[in-house]
């Protein structure tokens, strides 16, 4: 049975504490049985309007802004399912840094940041209701879904928007672990081109290389070469998405497992070595909190399905590059 929340249009005035939210987020939180589907249909069909215009699902809320929330109704029966489990405990051993500030875990590949249609529950859905004592929880950025490694989540409004400034100012130092085909040569390390992303007809994000898109570098270093692949460290100078997948894609060497903007032969390969998902992970992360002035250094070890594929890969004769993670932090 379903009964109305808000009997009529509702205007909501958004405040400090909610500055830099995006809009989706807020409204799933406000919202909390009204099913995912319903809350994303009334942003795409203009049913939410923040001042008065309408708005996409990515919108970050600024302070002052007048959000426009139609009636609507919540129904118990489409409320999200409790966490498994496995997704529970898989989660809970996965933290790899705790403060009352924030906290940072080494996402599972395979497990969605946030939930869909497909999958009701991701990261931050099975965090909130494992932590119900941490009302104000929030995604910092994102990670793919077959991407693991370090992923950001603010308990408090204030550190969301401070971590959101570092990102948007780069003062946050982010380091992957990806698997390449072939041999990368100097002269390529360096990839500053611009992505453009688009929308398919079926709804599926498509990146590609467009000289009117959004500015992106990225800065690839050899990490341990092998016959036919090799182990690089990518720096991320910019956010954009799908970057480092398309940027190796460009420069002629497809990440490895990639099914989007990989290559099927090497796949293929690499799945005879026991590869069953895309390698990219995110290694490695560093920034400071000037609020308090704290450092944070947080390393996400390789999980061991990448372990082993690196452990059966036929070695190269040439030399191993001497790394170190801060390495490509300079800017260029």
């Amino acid at each position: 049975m379903s009964k109305q929340v808000f009997q009529s249009v509702r205007y909501i005035t958004v405040g400090e504490d909610d500055t830099g939210q995006r809009i989706d987020n807020f409204l799933i939180n406000l919202l909390k049985k009204v099913p995912k589907t319903r809350v994303y249909r009334m942003i795409r069909k203009g049913e939410v309007r923040v001042n008065r215009k309408r708005i996409a699902s990515g919108y970050r809320l600024e302070a002052g802004d007048e959000i426009r929330v139609p009636p609507v109704f919540e129904d118990e029966k489409e409320a999200l399912p409790s966490p498994s489990r496995s997704l529970r405990e898989c989660l809970l051993q996965s933290v790899l840094f705790e403060d009352e500030r924030l906290i940072i875990i080494n996402k599972p590949a395979g497990v969605p940041v946030h939930g869909g249609v497909r999958t009701p529950i991701g990261v931050i859905e099975a965090m909130r209701m494992i932590h119900p004592e941490w009302p104000q929880l929030e995604l910092v950025h994102r990670l793919d879904l077959d991407t693991s490694g370090c992923l950001i989540l603010a308990k408090k409004r204030s550190t969301l928007r401070e971590l959101h400034a570092l990102l948007r100012e780069g003062g946050m130092h982010k380091v992957y672990r990806v698997l390449t085909a072939g041999h990368w040569k100097a002269n390529e390390y360096r990839v500053d081109v611009a992505l453009e992303k688009n929308h398919k007809v079926s709804g599926e994000r498509i990146v590609q290389v467009r000289t009117e898109g959004k500015a992106a570098l990225t800065v690839f270093r050899p990490v341990t070469v092998y016959k036919t692949a090799s182990l690089m460290e990518a720096v991320l100078h910019t956010g954009r998405t799908h970057q480092i997948r398309v940027h190796a894609r460009y420069r002629g060497h497809p990440v490895a497992g990639d099914e989007k903007y990989g290559d099927k032969a090497f796949n293929q390969k690499m799945r005879e070595v026991g590869l069953k998902r895309m390698f990219l992970h995110a290694y490695h992360i560093e920034f400071t909190l000037e609020s308090s002035g704290k450092a944070y250094s947080v390393t996400a070890p390789l999980e061991g399905e990448l372990m082993d594929c690196l452990e059966h890969l036929p070695s190269s004769h040439s030399s191993t590059p001497s790394f170190h993670p801060r390495a490509g932090m300079e800017r260029e």
